[in-house]
């Protein structure tokens, strides 16, 4: 939509800062495009408000400001990526997400490890955060006192900027999160709010008494029932209350502030122009609020994600963001944009409900689940993606819906209070050392924290010296890697992984962590013990080389970047999860035993779309299937999978 006032006014701001009919020529070309958009958006949240008009043109500047500041290298890195098209949808992407301190100590040490990412096949870090947050209160780093200094234990902004320099000579990918829902409480505005500064206490929502905080938490659920009970804290030092969903000691931003927005936007475009290529926006489901709500996933929350979403295309386009919403399927399809903004919110979500669905699935041995939820997953609109991944920093929680287990003839209350049993060991025979996070004795619900080792049953057969227990859990532990692989998304591996980490419980002497069990699966890296992958047969050898070989299939494979081209085979069998991806006139089948049996699956699952193939080439064993009769079978030992290519 054409509108010359507003276009005029941003002209005459252009014309007094930038060249826009040389160097500037595609910001500005960008910026007009995309100017009526930012416009309505912004006005659907602060057109009432008394300081909106100034807060928008301020908005503006910052825009601009951006564009100003963006090194030259990185302009053209955009426009490479312009070219691209959508770049993040390739194959030949493929992540690492890591602590910093416990990976290798600092950010100077990181730069020394380039070189092993790239033999894994990695060529995409997530650094967890690497901002200022206080010792013992800092929520991993979750809770920032400080957005643009590095904290000391990582090194200094000037570290973080090499590694990324580095990384961008060698053709590597950076993300690093934003937390646009919170501060710590010992940042600047949160330390000036607490002095009685009135322009800060609006940057939080503060209460003179329990009045509204009550209101609100009528409706609002608690993130962390056991650790921090309740969404808001009192403050003394001003004897306010403040609104507190995650801990105590994180401060919910007010973004009915439009100033916050403002400040937050040029957080996000000071972390662009550090050279990040996509920006990590942590728990975006809760920054609007609103009395009578659960206080997540409102409408308000995404015309914000997406006003931001037109921003960084004007100055920062090479930039993507990713929505850190681990919430219901039907939930997590809307921050991808819905009506006139489809694919126009998020570039990137987490794909958490496939990612717990294949733990129901490793679980039960059956695969009924999962199949039963992927009407809600194949909705993803294209030049979107996932994030694909068997495990994070993060708990896990069994985000699916009721009726998609119900869909599949189960009990939903006894079917996820047997998930919850499994993975915490309470389950007779169950081969996981897993521990349940955030349990609620109110509502009976509860996440699952452990490395992904260890609910694949490594620990336990390890700790009994059984050798067979052994090898499943290391089949177990590709065939997850695997699943998630060649499913559509980048795959983000969790450090230590690929190695085959077990719990780390040497959190329960640390009293910042020993409240949060999710420490158990972020582990502190023993790089002799990763040294082990240079010997053939150690189980760190067999889990990275087997992940090693998993990466370099797909870089190999156009057929499985992101083209949302898949399509599930019929279930033939309840264990196997089987599906089918076209592309250019080339087809591939994939195929994954999630039993304990052996297990088979009718050749006539492979011919039910023509044409029939003849012979298929197991890119993952390297040899060639003969397609047997419809009387016949293909036969899957436990827990293996199969890389299928027509010849």
């Amino acid at each position: 939509m054409y509108d010359y006032k507003l276009h005029e006014h941003i002209n005459k701001l252009l014309h007094a800062e930038t060249d826009i009919a040389g160097k500037d020529n595609l910001f500005y070309t960008r910026f007009l495009a995309n100017a009526s958009a930012i416009k309505e958006l912004y006005d659907e949240l602060y057109t009432q408000h008394s300081n909106g008009a100034a807060a928008f043109d301020k908005m503006l500047q910052t825009i601009i400001a951006a564009n100003t500041n963006r090194a030259e290298v990185l302009k053209q890195r955009d426009l490479v990526k312009s070219e691209e098209g959508y770049w993040f949808l390739s194959n030949k992407i493929a992540g690492m997400s890591l602590y910093v301190d416990r990976f290798c100590g600092s950010l100077k040490r990181l730069g020394t490890k380039l070189s092993y990412f790239e033999r894994l096949g990695i060529n995409f870090l997530h650094l967890m955060p690497v901002f200022e947050s206080p010792a013992n209160e800092s929520d991993g780093g979750y809770a920032v006192s400080n957005f643009r200094k590095v904290d000391e234990r990582f090194g200094t902004l000037g570290d973080l900027k090499a590694v990324q320099e580095k990384m961008l000579k060698k053709g590597m990918y950076l993300m690093i999160d934003i937390v646009l829902n919170h501060t710590s409480h010992r940042h600047e505005w949160a330390q000036k709010a607490k002095e009685g500064d009135a322009y800060y206490q609006d940057f939080f929502y503060f209460f003179n008494d329990r009045t509204l905080p009550d209101e609100y938490e009528k409706t609002m659920p608690e993130v962390f029932p056991e650790a921090a009970p309740g969404s808001f804290t009192y403050v003394p030092e001003c004897n306010k209350w403040v609104m507190t969903v995650f801990h105590n000691y994180q401060w919910d931003l007010n973004y009915r502030n439009p100033e916050v927005l403002v400040a937050m936007l040029d957080t996000i475009f000071f972390y662009a122009n550090l050279g990040i290529d996509i920006i990590r926006i942590d728990a975006p489901a809760f920054i609007w609020k609103e009395i009578g709500t659960t206080c997540q996933n409102l409408r308000e929350a995404h015309t914000i994600l997406r006003l931001l979403k037109q921003c960084v295309q004007v100055a920062a386009p090479g930039a993507a963001l990713l929505g850190e919403a681990i919430v219901a399927p039907k939930e997590i399809m809307k921050y991808f944009g819905t009506g006139s903004y489809t694919a126009k919110e998020c570039d990137f979500a987490y794909n958490a409900t496939h990612m717990a669905l294949q733990w129901d699935a490793l679980a039960s041995g059956n695969t009924r689940v999962m199949l039963a939820a992927q009407h809600e997953i194949l909705k993803k609109p294209h030049g979107t993606s996932w994030i694909t991944y068997t495990r994070c920093h993060d708990d896990i929680g069994l985000g699916y819906d009721d009726y998609m287990i119900e869909k599949a003839g189960l009990n939903a209350y006894e079917h996820r209070t047997f998930l919850k049993n499994f993975y915490s060991g309470n389950f007779p025979n169950s081969p996981a050392k897993g521990a349940l996070f955030a349990s609620n004795p109110k509502t009976g619900d509860a996440r699952i924290s452990g490395s992904l080792a260890s609910l694949c049953g490594l620990e336990k057969a390890l700790d009994d010296k059984d050798i067979y227990h052994t090898e499943l859990a290391i089949r177990k532990i590709l065939l997850m890697q695997a699943h998630s692989f060649f499913l559509g998304g980048v795959p983000m591996i969790f450090y230590g992984d690929e190695v085959g980490y077990t719990n780390d419980y040497s959190y329960l002497k640390d009293k910042g962590k020993s409240y949060d069990n999710r420490w158990m699966h972020r582990p502190v890296i023993d790089w002799e013990k990763n040294k082990r992958i240079e010997t053939k047969g150690t189980i760190e050898e067999r889990i990275f080389s087997g992940t090693q070989h998993l990466l370099s299939i797909r870089r190999k494979l156009s057929i499985v970047a992101d083209h949302s081209n898949i399509t599930w085979l019929t279930p033939h069998n309840i264990h196997i999860a089987a599906y089918m991806r076209d592309f250019d006139d080339k087809r591939m089948f994939f195929a994954f035993n999630f039993c304990a049996d052996v297990v088979f699956l009718t050749w006539f699952a492979f011919k039910e779309k023509n044409p029939a193939p003849a012979r298929l080439y197991d890119h993952w064993s390297k040899t060639y299937l003969t397609v047997g009769g419809d009387h016949e079978y293909l036969i899957m030992e436990p827990y293996s999978f199969y890389v299928l290519e027509p010849e």
